[in-house]
């Protein structure tokens, strides 16, 4: 099998604005923006470009003042490590007064009790869960960077299981709630895999160098961490580059056999995508 010859890559910038909306969950139908608005928005263009640390990348649209696309790096000790998640917004006319709408691009995959399989985001900051004033959308103070900043901290976090409205209970009862979370981590981490084969197969418009450069940085990272994972060397989202699990029968860790079964299938899968896009993997 021949692997395609990527380019050198230049720096992608963290904030830009492109032409090309076509794919935009929220393109149609086309809102009529008041100026007022269009000035709010401009001034969190400003905050995303100065504020937005290396983890996310936000992308406007020349033509569409009303869109964003923001793509999130998973973090570490999470079980979304190195991979990519893909957030459209829509502005509503009398924004700030109200939130944006958030969609998810999911695949038909829900990696989280607060992102649904259609794309839906639950979340405080969206007024769409939780009641406490404290945590919901406030136009004085809310932005978009903070909105961000709050999906990738408080719903892509270490343990998602208890992000589960009621699951909290579960803290309480220790073992069993460790149990089940881990049991979360690890179908989590499958569907955050299954992500990427997706991704690299059909990038997000506007973010096409950034997906294929992303994923062939990381790809030794995630596989390496598919091997460990699969073997019970660590738990699911601790694996660190670098610094591999100590081996002995103390350092075990049970795992699933269909986790297993998965880890094999998607292997060979995340290998050739990962060198068909250049990813030094011998």
């Amino acid at each position: 099998m021949r692997r395609r010859t990527t380019p050198f890559i230049e720096p992608f910038p963290r904030f830009d604005a492109v032409s090309d909306d076509s794919d935009h969950f929220y393109r149609n139908p086309r809102q009529t923006i008041p100026a007022s608005t269009q000035k709010n928005i401009m001034h969190e263009w400003k905050l995303l470009e100065q504020h937005l640390p290396e983890s996310i990348t936000v992308r406007a649209y020349e033509k569409r003042i009303d869109l964003l696309r923001a793509a999130i790096v998973g973090a570490a000790t999470t079980p979304y490590h190195d991979g990519l998640y893909f957030f459209d917004i829509s502005f509503p006319p009398n924004y700030p007064a109200q939130p944006p709408q958030v969609h998810y691009r999911s695949f038909g995959y829900r990696i989280n009790p607060n992102i649904y399989a259609s794309g839906a985001v639950c979340l405080s900051l969206l007024n769409t869960w939780g009641m406490r004033k404290s945590e919901r959308w406030n136009p004085k103070e809310s932005t978009i960077l903070q909105l961000l900043l709050s999906i990738q901290a408080l719903v892509l976090n270490e343990k998602p299981y208890y992000n589960e409205p009621g699951s909290g209970i579960f803290k309480i009862l220790g073992p069993y709630g460790e149990k089940s979370s881990f049991a979360y981590n690890e179908a989590t981490f499958v569907l955050s895999c299954k992500s990427m084969l997706r991704l690299l197969s059909r990038p997000p418009r506007g973010f096409e160098v950034l997906v294929v450069g992303h994923f062939r940085d990381r790809a030794r990272t995630i596989l390496q961490a598919c091997k460990a994972y699969a073997d019970g060397r660590v738990w699911v989202g601790y694996f660190l580059e670098g610094n591999p699990p100590q081996q002995g029968p103390s350092s075990r860790v049970a795992v699933s056999q269909k986790f297993k079964g998965s880890m094999r299938s998607l292997y060979p899968q995340l290998f050739e995508a990962f060198s068909k896009e250049g990813a030094s993997l011998a």
